[in-house]
């Protein structure tokens, strides 16, 4: 029978030393061999694993496996953690192959009957998964017969879906692999072979897998290398992996170039003349996961996409904030990747989010059990003029790249504090940073941008090409369509100053009102913000003021932070002159967030007496563990009010506060509604529609519906700060 999985080949390393190992490997890797494997003996002089390692940090493209590593040496917790490490190290391209010739550990190092061994060997390949499942809350529990973990901690997740295969030719064995494996590793015996591929498919069937699931991998001589004798084991017999042993230069020169490819074209006429469609199918332990409602069977087969049984969903599911389970995240690295991902979408009856770095505060690039498009592929940045300060960024690139990538040039682009945030989403909303009283807003740096559209179209816009929308995509263009390319135009930005302040904010109200007026009051060389924590009883209240200031002599930085650090009891302080590419530099990190986050949002005109005193309230009732004001205005505010779909251009200050609970907060918030005058909708969770007419003032609102009708009148992005068609 044949499986019809894509053919493989590979070596088997035999080498006495580390570097025969690490030169066999990259012969193998050079001949175009899609993997290498590696006898595990007790009685070799160096460890099989550490060997792998040393060969995997040595070649860049060819996978690596054991032949069989011996799991009954091994514990399998550790095992697992250690296959996943250096499958991450890898880039993927680590295969497990494994046995249990020895003698067990979990049995106290007593040699088990062959059932026992194999129940033991199904064992570990139970603790195994289950470590591998990083995307899992709950600690590994497996109360077994053999082992029994009470609580291990899950992860790393692997870099890729590592296979497990199953040597051997005992009938326990080859069940084993019909019912748990992602593969069967033998020897050339053709007689046994037809045997044994029967038990696998019968114990396949009744553990409800396809057999079709389980690859059949076989170790040859080369000089049982001929193509006419593989061919029959490829077609008749399913083998879809052939491993040369014991070959010299010479022989695995001809294996690679010669035996390999006429196999491959002769297995592929075979399979044309049988009406064979070459696919591997998906294994059962992924599909079981699957959420109803997707046409999985239906996703573009050029599309990388990861599904909840799949070992990078952990990596992908959530967000900064926000705890997701998406049904499945489709990961386009192209902008005709995106329509693809973009038009399958539109078919599934399924939530639909975009995402690009996954940081936003809103929460809304994941969800459950719908379709989440992931962007982070297209992350290049590239200068496009020198003379222009023009740059081109994709939407996945997170901003402490590109002010990395522009530091050599002596520029930089104000966009938002933290340099973990993805272009994507503050791209298209607004971009408060910290050069914005200067430099004003992310939006208003950019040039152009090309974007795919509901209907699937790749269009550019710009001042000249489709303006409308232009407009439209600088303050809400996450409801027109994905943007996959940005251009900007950026500063010439030198070394800056960079202060961190501790003040006692008990007169809570009375220093937001001085901070308000030091900023508004503070040449535009400045930005600052300042974040309050929930107050500990019996403790004085504690603001943290950060600031920026465009300058790198360290009078004019002090004398432009005097005022700042006047307006409350300083506590501690920090000062430093710094590239602004290292106020934005952050260990780069999956994240892993978890519920779903209430923050609050406004713009405001100014720090008020009023809006000090009801902020001040707020900070006092302990429903926010985290409350910030940024500084807004300046250049910002020089942009007409319609010149974008951004609408906040009065304000002076940008307001968030996170709480834990909507019931307890929103209360406290609606009353200090009078005291605002927009909404940044990034860092907005409210869906009440009336934060529609919050954020867009009414000619805004109008205009952008008008578009949202002429643009996605489907209403295909909706699970953002919406703004839906239909209205007036």
């Amino acid at each position: 029978m044949d499986y019809a999985h894509p053919l493989r080949f590979g070596a088997r390393v035999a080498a006495r030393s580390a570097q025969e190992a690490v030169e066999q490997a990259r012969l193998s890797e050079e001949l175009g061999l899609d993997l290498v494997t590696f006898a595990d003996d007790a009685d070799q002089p160096i460890d099989t694993w550490t060997l792998m390692s040393w060969v995997a940090a040595r070649t860049s493209r060819i996978h690596l496996s054991a032949d069989l590593l011996d799991a009954a040496r091994r514990p399998p917790a550790a095992l697992g953690r250690a296959a996943a490490s250096l499958d991450l190290l890898a880039d993927g391209r680590l295969d497990l192959g494994l046995g249990g010739g020895g003698r067990w550990e979990a049995a106290g190092g007593q040699a088990l009957p062959p059932e026992q061994a194999a129940a033991a060997l199904g064992e570990a390949i139970d603790v195994i998964r289950g470590i591998w499942a990083a995307d899992a809350r709950s600690p590994l529990r497996i109360d077994g017969e053999h082992y029994r973990i009470s609580g291990a901690e899950r992860g790393p997740a692997p870099a890729h879906n590592i296979p497990i295969w199953v040597g051997g030719t005992r009938p326990e064995l080859l069940r084993l692999a019909g019912t748990k494996a992602d593969g069967w590793l033998t020897s050339l015996d053709q007689q046994g072979l037809a045997a044994g591929q029967a038990v696998i498919d019968e114990a396949a069937t009744r553990a409800g897998r396809d057999p079709r699931e389980i690859r059949r991998l076989v170790t040859i001589t080369p000089r049982a290398a001929n193509p006419d004798e593989l061919l029959v084991l490829a077609v008749e017999h399913g083998i879809s992996t052939f491993i040369v042993d014991g070959a010299d230069e010479e022989a695995l020169r001809r294996f690679a170039e010669e035996v390999a490819p006429a196999l491959r074209r002769a297995v592929a006429a075979e399979r044309a003349a049988r009406h064979v469609t070459e696919a591997a199918v998906s294994s059962s332990f992924v599909r079981a996961r699957r959420h109803p409602g997707i046409d999985y069977e239906a996703v573009p087969a050029h599309l990388t996409a990861i599904e909840p049984g799949d070992a990078g969903y952990a990596r992908v599911r959530s967000t900064y904030l926000r705890g997701g389970s998406p049904g499945l995240v489709l990961r386009p690295g192209t902008p005709a990747e995106v329509a693809d991902a973009l038009a399958f979408a539109r078919t599934q009856p399924v939530k639909l989010a975009v995402r690009s770095a996954g940081h936003g505060i809103s929460g809304r690039s994941t969800n459950h059990g719908g379709i989440v498009i992931d962007l982070s592929r297209l992350n290049a940045i590239e200068v496009l003029d020198k003379q222009t300060r023009r740059i081109s960024v994709g939407p996945g690139a997170r901003w402490s790249d590109v002010a990395a990538a522009l530091a050599p040039y002596g520029w930089a682009l104000s966009s938002g504090d933290y340099g973990g945030v993805g272009v994507g989403g503050l791209a298209t909303a607004g971009g408060i940073g910290w050069l914005v009283r200067e430099h004003g807003l992310t939006i208003d740096h950019l040039r152009a941008v090309d974007m795919v559209l509901a209907d699937g179209s790749l269009v550019r816009a710009s001042d000249e090409e489709n303006a409308d929308l232009f407009w439209a995509v600088r303050g809400a263009g996450a409801n027109f369509g994905v943007v996959t390319s940005f251009e900007f135009e950026v500063d010439e930005v030198g070394d800056v100053g960079f202060a961190q302040f501790v003040v006692d904010a008990s007169d809570t109200a009375g220093f937001l009102q001085r901070w308000g007026a030091a900023i508004e009051a503070a040449p535009r060389d400045v930005t600052s913000s300042l974040i309050i924590g929930r107050p500990s009883p019996g403790q004085p209240v504690v603001a943290q003021i950060m600031a920026v200031v465009d300058a790198d002599d360290g009078e004019t930085v002090i004398s432009r932070l005097q005022p700042i650090a006047d307006t409350a009891p300083l506590l501690d302080y920090n000062i430093q002159i710094v590239p602004y590419a290292a106020i934005m530099d952050v260990p780069p990190g999956p994240h892993d967030g978890q519920g779903e986050p209430v923050t609050r949002s406004a713009l405001a005109d100014h720090l008020t007496a009023e809006l000090a005193t009801a902020a001040a309230r707020l900070v006092a009732s302990g429903e926010t563990y985290f409350f910030q004001i940024r500084a807004v205005g300046g250049a910002a505010s020089d942009v007409p009010a319609d010149a974008t779909a951004y609408a906040g251009r009065s304000a002076n200050f940008s307001l968030v506060a996170f709480g834990s609970s909507r019931a307890r907060l929103d209360p406290i918030w609606d009353r200090m509604r009078p005291h605002f005058s927009g909404i940044y909708l990034s860092f907005e969770t409210d869906l009440r529609p009336e934060r529609l007419d919050d954020t867009f003032p009414g000619a805004t609102l109008r205009r952008l519906r008008e578009l949202k009708r002429r643009y996605d009148p489907a209403n295909v992005f909706r699970d953002n700060f919406n703004i839906p068609p239909e209205g007036k």
